[in-house]
């Protein structure tokens, strides 16, 4: 017998990030230190929400992988992490495409600010796409949320960090944009997120040649496989700068 709920979950938060598409968002939360804010919504919006939370570093977040509802879901996945060419079954991996859509990361919490007249808490090492609904926010408990010993199966390991290197047209770049206070940390998070290499798992296994992009903040951001590893070729104002 299955079983139906008759609550409806609402977004309690809405998640601000530099990530503006879903192409280079890192696979696992805490991969790269960049920061960003839980924005608070609708009756959430009050200080009594947040009483206390102060007192932990870390936080769950529980949210909607809401660009991926309309396209459903499988029983078995590709996992990146096995070259895109061996199955596993949905609920044994993390795979986006799930029966009900619902994610969960853990972000470390810097504090609690006002933004605009909203209740923001400001995060870092998340793994969420600017303007992903929170469905639920938790406190991190050490002791039991945290389990030395626990087996990882396929992702025992942190993922192999590529070298970044910069051309010297995209040195000067990043030192522009860089420089304003829209994009702070811009250099770390290009180096972060292009480290991961974001490609999909087939094109890791030959040579690639084709020139990528990834959207940080406002910024397009072109880069290549090169002989030595990652290579950032060029910064371009993306849609939100150019209004295009």
């Amino acid at each position: 017998m299955s079983a139906s709920f008759s609550n409806q979950i609402t977004a309690v938060a809405y998640c601000r990030t530099p990530y503006k598409q879903k192409f280079g968002i890192p696979r696992q939360p805490g991969l790269v230190d960049v920061h960003g804010y839980v924005e608070l919504t609708g009756p959430f919006n009050d200080p009594d929400s947040v009483r206390g939370l102060e007192q932990y570093s870390h936080l769950w977040l529980l949210f909607c992988f809401h660009e991926n509802l309309a396209q459903g879901w499988k029983t078995t996945v590709r996992p990146p992490r096995l070259g895109g060419n061996e199955k596993l079954g949905v609920f044994a991996t993390r795979s986006t495409f799930r029966p009900n859509g619902i994610g969960q990361s853990v972000v470390k919490l810097h504090g609690i600010v006002r933004r605009g007249g909203k209740i923001c808490l400001e995060i870092s090492g998340m793994d969420l796409l600017d303007g992903t609904p929170i469905i639920d926010i938790k406190p991190y408990i050490p002791f039991s949320d945290a389990i030395p010993d626990a087996i990882g199966g396929m992702a025992q390991e942190a993922p192999v960090q590529y070298p970044v290197h910069f051309c010297s047209e995209a040195e000067a770049q990043v030192a522009k944009y860089g420089a304003r206070p829209q994009s702070p940390n811009l250099r770390a998070l290009i180096e972060g997120v292009l480290a991961q290499d974001p490609r999909p798992a087939y094109k890791k296994a030959k040579d690639d040649a084709k020139l990528y992009q990834v959207a940080l903040y406002d910024l397009d951001i072109f880069w290549q496989i090169g002989p030595k590893g990652i290579e950032v070729l060029e910064l371009r104002p993306g849609m939100l700068e150019s209004g295009t």
